[in-house]
């Protein structure tokens, strides 16, 4: 689930609590957790419904229930109401700071790297290129490595999910934890 600007601040600020959206199916669910700019949010309750009260609109953070309904108007499917609210920090800002890798730590990282190895070997050699380029922009590393940026991208994803990686402005470079491990692995 998409969230806009305005209504991540609107939950971060405390102001918006509630959010409507049109699906053939939800895609989150009550009890679930949601990663975005503002950190991680609590997927509350996911209930289909039929119609938009005014309190309900305003808790969604729209001044009036027209502009909601407008809004949703353009897309098909039930209506659902989530209820959801900042529940912390994004955890991945505390996993990279963690620059001392013990041995369970090294294997569980290992481990995970060679999952994500599995149908091609890319991990290493894109962090020892993010290392070796802190900042450059995600088009010119993936070229770099003959790669689409696209899929670039998303496996630098899965990096900074591990707290290897840190998205810049522009660019990306290696957390502590992303340091400490390649410095560990690189004599091998």
């Amino acid at each position: 689930m998409l969230l806009n600007r305005r209504t991540l601040d609107g939950i971060a600020a405390g102001r918006v609590t509630l959010v409507f959206r049109r699906w053939r199916r939800p895609s989150v669910r009550a009890g679930g957790t949601l990663l975005t700019s503002i950190g991680l949010l609590a997927i509350e309750d996911v209930d289909p419904v039929a119609e938009i009260s005014e309190d309900d609109a305003r808790a969604g953070g729209h001044v009036m229930r027209e502009s909601l309904l407008a809004e949703l108007s353009s897309r098909e499917g039930q209506l659902y109401r989530i209820r959801l609210r900042l529940a912390g920090p994004d955890p991945r800002i505390a996993l990279r700071a963690e620059a001392e890798l013990g041995e369970p730590e090294m294997h569980d990282i290992e481990t995970r790297l060679m999952r994500l190895d599995a149908r091609r070997a890319w991990t290493l050699a894109t962090l020892a290129l993010i290392a070796a380029h802190p900042a450059r922009r995600a088009p010119e590393l993936a070229a770099l490595l003959g790669r689409e940026t696209l899929p670039f991208k998303q496996d630098v994803r899965k990096l900074k999910a591990l707290g290897l990686t840190e998205s810049l402005t522009s660019g990306y470079r290696l957390s502590p934890r992303g340091e400490a491990l390649l410095q560990r692995l690189s004599p091998r």
